[in-house]
């Protein structure tokens, strides 16, 4: 929070957010005479582009944003957002179109894949390490994350994803068996052996701080102990720091806070990360 004061109307003008490069304030009861304060240069007020009522690949980016304190608006869940978030994949004019949410809207500039969204933000939300080969690094753990997310969503939708869950079950089963057997200690496994490397004072995937793929780790195991509780029970003994990343992640004064909020969209069976007890290994 950055406050500035002494306004030739006495006022103090508050400002909520980290961005560095574009300032917006709103002065109340300002003479025609008085100073004013507008931006300076791009938009504060990042958008977000996302399905409404499902947290999915949106949630990695919105853990990001609220971190750190950032402006910005959900689109699809205000009034009229759906139809914009629509209007924006179909859009014929100059420029690339985005294929699917989530896309991210700065000022001119539209950013889309939920890694490269981070990748982009890293920086400038706090959240990434300085240096050139940091970034790259964080990168590649956010796209180790965004392949297991795909095989998570392939648990439930092996074949297509226009056909409904019941016209693949018998395929999801099988799909589930190979998922839980292989594929999910795989990754948890990778992840482990990650932080048990860059194990420095509290428990980070990279470096000393808190970055981007540190909070992505955290939605990833929440969702999992959604989608698959019986197989998480038994598999969190074997992927201790994981269970220490989250529970320190879910104390950070600021997700806290917007875990608690209405803000936070409920996991459910529209989403990437589905409970079919089925699934689930009893």
């Amino acid at each position: 929070m950055v406050a500035i004061r002494d306004w030739s109307n006495g006022l103090s003008a508050i400002y909520v957010g980290r961005r560095q490069r574009c300032l917006r304030l709103f002065l109340l009861a300002c003479g025609p005479n008085e100073a004013r304060i507008q931006e300076e240069s791009g938009v504060m007020t990042y958008e977000l582009y996302y399905w409404d009522g499902i947290p999915g690949r949106g949630e990695f980016v919105r853990l990001a944003l609220e971190q750190a304190g950032a402006d910005y608006i959900d689109v699809a869940r205000n009034d009229g957002g759906m139809a914009r978030m629509m209007a924006m994949m179909k859009n014929k004019t100059a420029g690339v179109t985005p294929l699917a949410p989530p896309f991210l809207k700065d000022g001119e500039l539209v950013v889309s894949h939920a890694a490269n969204i981070l990748l982009y933000l890293g920086n400038r939300l706090r959240l990434a390490p300085e240096d050139e080969a940091g970034w790259v690094t964080a990168h590649g753990l956010q796209l180790s994350i965004t392949d297991f997310v795909a095989e998570i969503h392939d648990t439930h939708h092996p074949i297509g994803v226009s056909l409904y869950y019941e016209d693949q079950k018998d395929e999801a089963l099988r799909r589930a068996e190979n998922f839980h057997e292989e594929r999910l200690p795989k990754f948890l496994g990778y992840f482990e052996k990650q932080l048990v490397k860059n194990r420095q004072g509290q428990v980070h995937v990279l470096g000393d701080t808190l970055t981007y793929v540190d909070l992505s780790l955290f939605h990833l195991v929440e969702g999992l102990r959604y989608a698959f509780p019986s197989t998480m029970t038994a598999a969190e003994p074997n992927y201790p720091l994981l269970v220490v990343l989250n529970a320190q992640v879910r104390e950070l004064p600021r997700i806290k806070a917007y875990l608690d909020s209405d803000r936070r969209l409920a996991f459910n069976e529209k989403g990437i990360f589905r409970y079919y007890p089925e699934l689930d290994r009893s």
